[in-house]
C-alpha cells in the first residue's frame, strides 16, 4: 500500500450519512469488492478450464455469471466513492483482503467445477445477508438495497449450479430417469 493510504482517507461528501457511518460502510463495500473481484475470476478459471461432456453449456454459463459478476464489481466501487470512499479494486487487494478460499487449480471436470463454485457463491451469499443486516442497522437504505439486490441474483446462481449437482438418477438396466421419492405419511 502506497504511504497515503488511500483507504483511510474519505471525501466530502453532501450526503446525509455521518462520517464514522460511512467510514464502517466503505470499510464493508471494500471487503465485499475484494470478494466479487475474487468470485469473478475464480468463475473464469472454471470457465477457460472446465472440460467434459457438459463442457458448452458450463463453458457459457460460467462465462454469463462472471459477466454478471464484473456489473456487481462497478455497482460496489461506485458506491463506495459515491460515499467518498476510495474503492481498493486491485487484483492484488482482492487477492488478500477476500473472504473466499482459493480456487483449486487441478480440476478439470465440470461437475468438480460446479461444486467448487457452489462452495464460493454459498460463502458469498452469506456474506452479503450480513452485509444487507449490518448495512440496515447503520441506517444506510440505499447501501443495503444494492447488497440486497446482488443477494438475490447470487442466491439465482447458486439455484443454478446446485441443480446440476442434484439431478435425477438414471436407473441401471432401463433406461428410466426416476427422482427421488417424496416421503409423506398418510393419515
Amino acid at each position: 500500500m502506497s504511504k497515503h493510504q488511500p483507504e483511510s482517507h474519505l471525501y466530502p461528501t453532501r450526503i446525509d450519512i455521518p462520517l464514522e457511518v460511512r467510514s464502517q460502510i466503505i470499510s464493508l463495500l471494500n471487503q465485499t469488492l475484494a470478494a466479487t473481484l475474487d468470485l469473478k475470476t475464480q468463475t473464469k478459471q472454471a470457465h477457460w478450464n472446465v472440460k467434459g461432456t457438459d463442457f458448452y453449456q458450463l463453458h457459457e454459463l460460467f462465462d454469463v455469471i462472471a459477466g454478471e459478476l464484473e456489473e456487481y464489481v462497478d455497482l460496489v466501487a461506485e458506491r463506495i466513492t459515491t460515499l467518498g470512499g476510495y474503492a481498493l479494486g486491485t487484483a492484488r487487494i482482492a487477492a488478500s483482503n477476500s473472504i473466499l478460499p482459493e480456487y483449486p487449480l487441478d480440476i478439470l471436470d465440470g461437475k468438480e467445477h460446479i461444486t467448487a463454485l457452489a462452495d464460493r457463491f454459498a460463502s458469498y451469499g452469506k456474506h452479503l445477508r450480513a452485509a444487507i443486516a449490518t448495512t440496515s442497522e447503520l441506517g444506510d437504505a440505499d447501501t443495503s438495497d444494492l447488497y440486497t439486490e446482488i443477494s438475490r441474483n447470487i442466491d439465482k446462481r447458486l439455484w443454478f449450479l446446485e441443480a446440476h449437482l442434484q439431478a435425477p438418477k438414471v436407473k441401471e438396466g432401463n433406461g428410466v430417469t426416476t427422482t427421488p421419492q417424496k416421503s409423506a405419511v398418510l393419515k
